[in-house]
């Protein structure tokens, strides 16, 4: 049981402090990154038993359906309500990277407890390909959207409601594309590896920009303050 717990937490530690060490600036207090990480965790069982009704009642009858509303728009708008209800409005939240380790955070609490259940159901030969696919690209699904709700808070106002649509949806529609891959592909493996590429490539630019709009932040109080 040691081992199996170890393998189901291991990733989602190992990829929290790997965008949590990104932030190079202002790092956000480890008691809030955590409880968003325990936040997380919390999702899990009423998402699972929602799902649990959904499928013992036959409410979606197709892959399509199954893959974006049962699993994506149900996990994804759990997480986005969490963030932006508990997390975007805190003060903690004062730069553009904190929605990228905030939602990271979350996300991976979700998918540690999810994989830990997973691998006790289904064993530990399976750790290694829960930690490349569904464990990685919730992170991802979560940078993606901390990356947009992060946006929102330091824009104009009239681009601020975009921004949110756009962290609520964009993860919603790549998660359920991942999930009708793996659905309706009998050869999934070929079609899900350039996929992952492709998510880890976006995610990467998202990381890259909103670290530039500290940059640019950061320049533009300097100048401020030199002038007086």
């Amino acid at each position: 049981m040691f081992a199996i717990i170890s393998a189901g937490v291991a990733p989602g530690f190992a990829l929290l402090s790997y965008f949590y060490l990104k932030d190079e600036y202002e790092k956000e207090p480890l008691l809030h990154v955590f409880r968003t990480f325990f936040l997380g965790v919390s999702l899990v069982f009423p998402i699972m038993f929602i799902q649990y009704v959904i499928d013992v009642e036959e409410v979606f009858s197709s892959s399509f359906l199954k893959a974006f509303l049962s699993a994506s728009l149900l996990e994804e708008f759990f997480k986005w309500f969490i963030l932006y209800f508990a997390i975007y409005q805190s003060n903690e939240f004062d730069e553009h990277y904190d929605g990228i380790v905030y939602g990271v955070s979350l996300s991976l609490g979700y998918a540690t407890l999810e994989n830990i259940l997973y691998l006790i159901g289904h064993g530990i030969e399976y750790a290694i390909g829960r930690a490349f696919l569904p464990v990685s690209s919730h992170a991802l699904f979560g940078v993606i959207m901390g990356y947009y709700l992060g946006k929102s808070k330091f824009s104009s106002p009239e681009l601020k409601n975009r921004w949110i649509y756009c962290s609520l949806f964009i993860p919603f529609l790549f998660h359920g594309i991942y999930d009708y891959i793996l659905l309706i592909e009998k050869k999934w493996f070929y079609i899900i590896v350039p996929f992952m590429i492709f998510l880890w490539w976006l995610a990467l630019r998202k990381v890259k920009k909103a670290k530039h709009e500290y940059v640019i932040k950061y320049t533009d109080e300097q100048s401020t303050i030199q002038k007086y």
